[in-house]
């Protein structure tokens, strides 16, 4: 007996192919793929961090690069400010302890400090 040839349409573009019939019949396999299903998972255990050291502030003097206050509270740094004309008279620096050394505020966070002056 001869082979049966059926038109497969699936293929892309304008044209059709003719094909023989066992080659478009789709076989079962033998075996069915297993469905991974992850499990729940597991809770971290709760880091207990230490609480954040204050914030220690380094306020200098543009002209006379003169250190007006060094290692000062947040509340000593605002009181420093109070006896200053304008913020682009001072550099504001907050230590960093991870990087061991002094970082210079940007405008935005001098400004923020700035604004405590008069409360």
């Amino acid at each position: 007996m001869g082979k049966v040839w059926i038109l497969d349409t699936e293929t892309k573009g304008t044209g059709a192919n003719m094909v023989p019939l066992d080659k478009v019949l789709r076989k079962p396999s033998a075996a069915p793929e297993r469905l991974y299903v992850p499990g729940e998972p597991q809770p971290r255990p709760a880091e207990e961090q230490e609480p954040a050291a204050p914030h220690r502030f380094k306020v200098v003097d543009v002209m006379s690069r003169e250190s007006l206050v060094e290692d000062a509270s947040a509340r000593a740094t605002v009181d420093a400010l109070e006896g200053v004309r304008s913020i682009v008279d001072v550099n504001l620096y907050v230590w960093e302890p991870a990087r061991d050394d002094w970082r210079q505020l940007t405008l935005d966070e001098k400004r923020l400090l700035w604004s405590f002056r008069d409360q």
